[in-house]
């Protein structure tokens, strides 16, 4: 009678199991297709090693790359929506003369803390403090101030990484000099960034800091680059000197 009873629920379950690959074939043969990597194409002449141009733009757009990235943005901005319900909205100061160099400080409860920076990504070309709040409650629970930069996207800045990089060098900037306004350790001061912004915070890090803000050289005491580039040279040129966009060119300025 046991091993009939087995028998019956194991069949049940492989009908609900069939019926409901039955109800979802349809949904799943509309799915989009999770290709990765440059579209099909006749191979054209190389332009950088052994990438030809339709290969090399592909290089630089994450749609080819990170198909599922708009999930993952609509997420985080979720997450960072979430994080303000609970925490409360952050201190919104300006760092600069424009519009765009502002700054979200989520403040730790205890005073002189130490201060993360953090710099976000988007490909140079978008993203925003505000859908990058998500990591402050983690930091703020800890007994850190979480700092998160808005700065110019590169079409707005003519192209030129430059002028990012200048913009948020001056945010950390003010950072340090305003710590003690919002309760923060400026001796104890430190900076991150992911994708673009992990370029963005290699030049931070060697960024010379008694010579181009008149502050302490070890301004910054710490950072974390994570996935971002920093190494950039020119097309057709593997040989050639780092870019004035890389890291490791502003290095030896």
């Amino acid at each position: 009678m046991a091993r009939a009873a087995v028998q019956r629920q194991i069949t049940r379950r492989a009908a609900f199991g069939g019926m409901a690959a039955v109800a979802a074939s349809p949904a799943l043969a509309q799915a989009p297709e999770c290709r990765v990597g440059a579209p099909e194409h006749a191979k054209g002449p190389l332009v950088w090693m052994d990438l030809d141009q339709v290969e090399l733009d592909a290089a630089y757009d994450q749609a080819f790359y990170a198909p599922l990235r708009l999930e993952i943005l609509k997420r985080q901005a979720a997450a960072s929506a979430a994080m303000r319900a609970r925490m409360g909205e952050p201190l919104r100061e300006s760092y600069g003369p424009s519009a765009v160099e502002q700054l979200d400080i989520f403040r730790a409860k205890h005073a002189n803390a130490p201060v993360f920076v953090f710099i976000h990504g988007g490909a140079w070309l978008g993203g925003s403090a505000k859908d990058h709040a998500f990591p402050a409650e983690m930091f703020v629970s800890a007994g850190a101030h979480y700092v998160a930069l808005d700065f110019i996207a590169i079409r707005e800045a003519g192209g030129d990484l430059r002028v990012m990089a200048e913009q948020v060098r001056r945010g950390i900037a003010w950072v340090y000099r305003n710590a003690e306004k919002f309760g923060g350790d400026r001796d104890r001061l430190y900076i991150g960034g992911h994708s673009s912004g992990g370029h963005l915070c290699g030049v931070a890090l060697v960024t010379d800091w008694q010579k181009d803000f008149g502050l302490p050289a070890d301004t910054v005491k710490g950072g974390l680059c994570m996935s971002g580039m920093l190494i950039s040279r020119r097309c057709g040129s593997p040989s050639a000197a780092p870019t004035s966009s890389s890291p490791t060119r502003w290095s030896r300025r």
